[in-house]
């Protein structure tokens, strides 16, 4: 690798990190907790946090290390037998952190999270209190998704991206990747001798998805998901790395500046607290069709969305829920808070603002979605 690569200063200096640990790493391939290895990155991660940096570990395993407990060779596809891999595997992966944390004086914080507490505006409110009351702390919260509740879906898909929205919610500097790979390749090194690390680039380089691949036997992501993630975490302002979690000292290495991985950092200066929460909505209720006037009042004069503009509203949704900003195309631009129910939204269409008593008898905004509770994509 080029030694001209220059590391980020929320990786060589940055404050806060957010670093992602992933199945394929902690379980060995899937032969069990892999504890030799996960010792030496909690000893990276207690000096990093005697240095003064606050740290959350986002950890897969919970899965593959109940499949390891279990006796199982193959990930199950049922979602029952998921979950009870999940609650057989988290205790186990949890005791390990806490064991191993304990003999650098510091406690483990066990945060399970489904996409509800994130998508809820008040349950974000208050995960981010708690982390961030934890932080100051001799304390490494330790945050997974709630497996053993969650259904296709309200899930995140992958703890990649519950590593990003992770970041958003504490603002963190840098979300760290470790991963089975050195990194993002510009094709599958697997199967292309080709193929080239990609040192850095710029998180939003629409080119990064096509580099990316698929994912392992043991997780649920893969290079799609950590390019997905890194766009997710700059709408806070984070850079991300994605680095071999195998390399040697591979977190002291980067706080040190070397040039490991990939370094992806954002392009754009951070979103405000509420529109980053928007902006990390993986699903929402229903949708807001939008003519073409609406869509360029939105783009290009940063307006609120008025019901005047809108064509159609799809999906079972209520007032102040999350729902899809489209074009007639079906292409979306956006997503926002909602002031009216599916029903009202429905007779509104095309409405102007004056007529809105006319017609339902009552006036809840003058807007269908305020600017202020409005993000485009």
């Amino acid at each position: 690798m080029s030694e001209s690569v220059v590391r980020h200063p929320a990786v060589t200096a940055g404050q806060r990190w957010v670093v992602k640990i992933g199945s394929a790493l902690l379980t060995n391939d899937g032969r069990g907790l892999d504890v030799v290895r996960i010792r030496q990155w909690v000893d990276q991660m207690a000096t990093l946090r005697a240095s003064g940096v606050e740290l959350i570990l986002v950890s897969s395993g919970a899965v593959a290390a109940g499949m390891h407990r279990l006796g199982w060779s193959q990930r199950p596809e049922s979602m029952e037998l998921l979950q009870a891999a999940a609650a057989v595997g988290q205790t186990k992966l949890v005791q390990t952190y806490e064991d191993l944390f304990q003999q650098h004086q510091l406690h483990t914080a066990q945060i399970l999270l489904t996409h509800e507490d994130l998508s809820d505006r008040r349950r974000y409110l208050n995960a981010r209190s708690t982390l961030r009351a934890l932080l100051p702390l001799p304390v490494i919260p330790i945050v997974n998704e709630n497996d053993t509740v969650v259904t296709d879906e309200i899930r995140f898909g992958d703890n990649d991206t519950l590593g990003a929205l992770v970041a958003n919610l504490v603002e963190a500097d840098a979300l760290i990747l470790l991963t089975d790979q050195d990194g993002l390749y510009t094709a599958d090194p697997r199967t292309n001798p080709d193929a080239r690390l990609l040192s850095q680039a710029s998180a939003s380089d629409p080119a990064l998805r096509q580099m990316a691949t698929g994912g392992g036997a043991l997780g649920r992501g893969g290079m799609v998901t950590k390019v997905r993630a890194a766009s997710l975490a700059s709408r806070s302002g984070a850079v991300t790395v994605i680095a071999g979690g195998r390399n040697e000292n591979v977190l002291m290495r980067l706080r040190e500046g070397e040039a490991l991985g990939t370094q992806l950092t954002p392009d754009l200066e951070p979103l405000a607290a509420r529109k980053q929460w928007l902006a990390g909505q993986l699903q929402t209720r229903g949708e807001l069709v939008l003519d073409a006037g609406a869509v360029r009042a939105l783009t290009e004069q940063g307006k609120s969305l008025l019901a005047v503009g809108v064509t159609d509203a799809k999906g079972m949704f209520r007032r102040g829920e999350c729902v899809s900003l489209v074009t007639e195309q079906g292409v979306a631009i956006g997503r926002g808070l909602v002031n009216y129910d599916r029903d009202d939204a429905i007779r509104l269409c095309r409405k102007p603002s004056a007529s809105f008593e006319s017609v339902l008898g009552f006036v809840n905004e003058p807007e269908m979605v305020h600017r202020d509770n409005l993000v485009l994509l």
